[in-house]
């Protein structure tokens, strides 16, 4: 009776083990792209944070003295080398002028009758009827007055420039700023309104980079300083205020001839093309450039990194196809890929997207990723 009921328990459960065995989950081997850690030269990227100033300032001051007759140009507006900008009423140039004229006219005169005289004098003293003395007397005379011709003429030269420097011309393109002399301020040398006004070319402008010196020895190379850097910036560009990057590259231009003693920095001086005056004297600039040589790093794609409470990890694949959650320490973000400063070698391969299903020591089927992904 009792074995009866054992095999009947028996038959009864069988079918519900059986089928227990079949419902099991068949665990898949997932598929992984993976790319290859590789070492890449980075450049050195820094910013600075400068004022931007005008390539040069003309300071347009007036060379003779009177009275300002007209100002022919717009506070802070641009202006055009040879453009008209100031006039000067010019009455004592022009009769200093008309006085000079007169004065070579009268000196013509002179030097008609002087050679005259020695014209009569000179066959005179062939034959003796004048002293060579007298001769002598004469000559000098019409020396003098040719002389005097020449004193006459250069006269009148400088008073016909005097009577055109009432007239006052750009030197230069740039922005003209305002003026503190008036319509009919007495102005010119050796007044209160010695200089009118300044233009500021900014046809091109400059920005100050300044270098910690240690960082600058370290980034040139150099154990002693230098003035010529031309080659320790590259690819320099300007930010506005607003955060916009400003179309044109920079270049060098030079650097200052010494070290401030307050900032202790190497001062490199930068400039940037500005042929639609989008920049102005006086703004603050953020300015970025690759600085020296560079150095090689390990860089691997964004989308590798798993970061969780300001801890980085990355999947690495093991040669058996297994994957190893390893932590590293990364570092400046380039675009769409991350600087990895400790934690992986170059040689090794990392998991791309879809890592975050994986379990530390499972094994993978990897597949080749793009690096850019």
């Amino acid at each position: 009776m009792i074995r009866q009921i054992v095999v009947a328990a028996f038959i009864s459960i069988s079918p519900l083990v059986i089928s227990c065995h079949h419902a099991a989950p068949k665990v898949e081997t997932p598929r992984v792209a993976i790319v290859e850690v590789e070492r890449q030269f980075i450049a050195d990227r820094q910013r600075f944070i400068g004022s931007i100033a005008a390539n040069f300032e003309a300071v347009i001051q007036p060379r003779v003295q009177g009275f300002l007759a007209s100002s022919l140009f717009d506070n802070g507006m641009p202006v055009r080398r040879g453009e008209l900008i100031f006039t000067l009423d010019g009455a004592e140039q022009r009769a200093a002028q008309l006085s000079a004229k007169a004065a070579l006219a009268s000196a013509r005169a002179k030097v008609v009758e002087a050679k005259n005289s020695y014209d009569r004098a000179v066959p005179l003293a062939a034959i003796n009827a004048i002293s060579r003395a007298q001769l002598d007397q004469y000559t000098a005379s019409y020396e003098a007055a040719k002389a005097a011709v020449q004193s006459a003429e250069q006269q009148l030269v400088n008073a016909s420039l005097a009577v055109g420097y009432t007239r006052i011309y750009s030197p230069i393109d740039g922005i003209i700023s305002t003026s503190a002399a008036h319509i009919g301020d007495y102005v010119g040398p050796g007044t209160r309104f010695a200089t009118l006004t300044t233009i500021q070319n900014i046809d091109t402008v400059a920005v100050d980079v300044a270098i910690p010196m240690r960082r600058y020895l370290a980034s040139s190379g150099r154990t002693s300083l230098t003035y010529d850097n031309r080659d320790l910036l590259t690819n320099i560009r300007l930010y506005k205020a607003d955060g916009s990057e400003y179309p044109h590259r920079g270049f060098y231009k030079f650097t200052r001839s010494s070290v401030p003693n307050d900032m202790g920095a190497m001062v490199i001086v930068v400039g940037f093309p500005n042929p639609e005056y989008a920049l102005k004297a006086g703004q603050f600039a953020r300015v970025e450039a690759n600085v020296g040589r560079g150095s090689e790093c390990v860089v691997v794609p964004i989308t590798a990194i798993a970061s969780r409470q300001g801890v980085s990890n990355v999947w690495v694949c093991r040669p058996d196809s297994t994957v190893e959650y390893r932590r590293v320490v990364a570092g400046e973000v380039l675009g769409n890929r991350r600087i990895i400063l400790e934690g992986l070698a170059a040689g090794e391969h990392i998991a791309l997207i879809g890592a975050e299903r994986l379990r530390n020591n499972q094994r993978i089927i990897p597949s080749k990723g793009r690096s850019n992904e």
